[in-house]
């Protein structure tokens, strides 16, 4: 999705690996596997750091839950990034069975359908913290799922997975413009 945006994208696994990207994408998974690898590997801290920082970040899902600042139905040992004050509710709307899809009006993108899939939800923003999308309709309706603080950008939702390139534009519009104001 970033090449398709006109960016190059390169996988970054260690730690040393972080000062060769201006930004970075924390994927879907499982937040607690991806939680005790980056502390294992030793990305946990850099990463945590590097983001605090400034280096513009985007979390899809699983990557919403490891850039919270407080978690909510988390194992004890499940760290988070602290980069977005928000609170998250990770499988908030249930299980594997219970994924969906759903239209999210994403403030600078518009009306987007978006993949949930045994997806967290926000239940508190800080000041600060912009929210830019809720589901609309059904059951859902209302819950915040894409929030923007700073240079960090988080969905709830799998925007790769609809090959609608418009959320990893925003994405990288914001990496640009922080770029840009570097110095």
């Amino acid at each position: 999705m970033l090449t398709a945006c006109g960016v190059a994208a390169t996988p970054v696994r260690r730690a040393g690996e972080l000062d060769d990207v201006d930004a970075i994408v924390i994927p879907g998974g499982e937040s607690t596997t991806m939680s005790k690898l980056a502390v294992d590997f030793g990305m946990f801290e850099p990463l945590q750091k590097r983001v605090v920082d400034g280096m513009p970040a985007y979390g899809s899902c699983a990557g919403m839950i490891m850039l919270a600042a407080q978690l909510l139905d988390g194992r004890p040992d499940q760290r988070s990034l602290g980069a977005l004050d928000i609170t998250v509710r990770r499988n908030a709307f249930g299980r594997q069975i219970d994924s969906f899809e759903s239209d999210v009006d994403i403030e600078g993108a518009g009306t987007f359908h978006a993949v949930f899939i045994r997806a967290p939800w926000v239940e508190r923003v800080g000041d600060g913290v912009e929210v830019l999308g809720r589901v609309s309709g059904g059951t859902h309706n209302g819950r915040i799922v894409a929030v923007r603080q700073r240079n960090v950008l988080a969905t709830a939702f799998h925007p790769e997975l609809t090959g609608d390139l418009r959320v990893h534009r925003l994405f990288v519009d914001m990496a640009r413009r922080a770029k840009s104001t570097e110095g």
